[in-house]
């Protein structure tokens, strides 16, 4: 219960700093905080992140942002989220709703398919 408590509440957080501009960097800015998971011990938090555009380069852009900003962001964390250990914070990629657009992207052209083909009939 605890853990899932924590992991909201920075979530939270984080989502208003990045939102808020608080970290001023700009490869940061157009970015969606999906998930975060803090380890049992609250040493370590994996946040999961998306971006606006799916490109390679601002994916790469995203992970060097928040890499470069990485210990000011644990420090406002720290003054916001009521923890006695701020935890080590390791941003990754989501690719599942790219995954998922992708996947409703070919079920529409399926769609179109199959009404193409009835029509002809």
């Amino acid at each position: 219960m605890r853990i899932e408590k924590v992991n909201s509440s920075i979530k939270r957080e984080l989502a208003n700093i990045i939102q808020l501009g608080e970290v001023r960097d700009p490869r940061i800015s157009f970015i969606t905080i999906l998930n975060v998971d803090v380890s049992k011990d609250l040493q370590h938090a994996r946040v999961k992140f998306s971006t606006l555009k799916d490109t390679p380069q601002d994916i790469d852009a995203a992970k060097a942002g928040f890499e470069s900003c990485r210990g000011f962001i644990r420090k406002l964390i720290s003054q916001r989220v009521p923890l006695r250990y701020t935890p080590e914070f390791q941003f990754y990629y989501d690719k599942g709703i790219k995954h998922a657009a992708d996947v409703d992207k070919v079920l529409e052209e399926i769609k179109l398919l199959k009404k193409a083909s009835e029509d002809q009939e």
